[in-house]
């Protein structure tokens, strides 16, 4: 279902979505910052370019690899909640249709044990 024009206050949908979002923007920021925390001490430890830079350009390329990170762990995480809620919505819409089917038969059934009784 596309949004046309709505408010965006209090949809429930969207704040699960955004908090999806997040969650998996502060996860991606760690796991990506624990990494490039890695590749810096091993920078220092092995390169001499590297601890050559500056302390400015060495922070700049820690929070690139966070800022990174944070962008494809929400991204991926966004995608995976939105194939959740797809098949949420299947789920519901075949409920349903299962619903109609059983309130259909039991109509049949009692309509047919009317006719049978008298």
């Amino acid at each position: 279902m596309v949004r046309k024009h709505a408010s965006l206050d209090r949809d429930e949908e969207l704040d699960a979505a955004s908090w999806a979002a997040a969650r998996g923007a502060v996860v991606g920021a760690a796991k990506w910052g624990i990494f490039s925390a890695v590749a810096a001490g091993l920078g220092y430890a092995f390169s001499p370019m590297y601890r050559g830079l500056t302390f400015q350009f060495k922070a700049f390329l820690q929070m690139s690899g966070m800022t990174a990170g944070s962008m494809i762990e929400a991204d991926r995480r966004l995608r995976a909640h939105e194939v959740m809620v797809r098949r949420q919505r299947v789920v519901a819409r075949d409920a349903q249709v299962w619903k109609q089917y059983e309130a259909e038969f039991l109509d049949k059934a009692a309509d047919q044990r009317i006719q049978n009784s008298k």
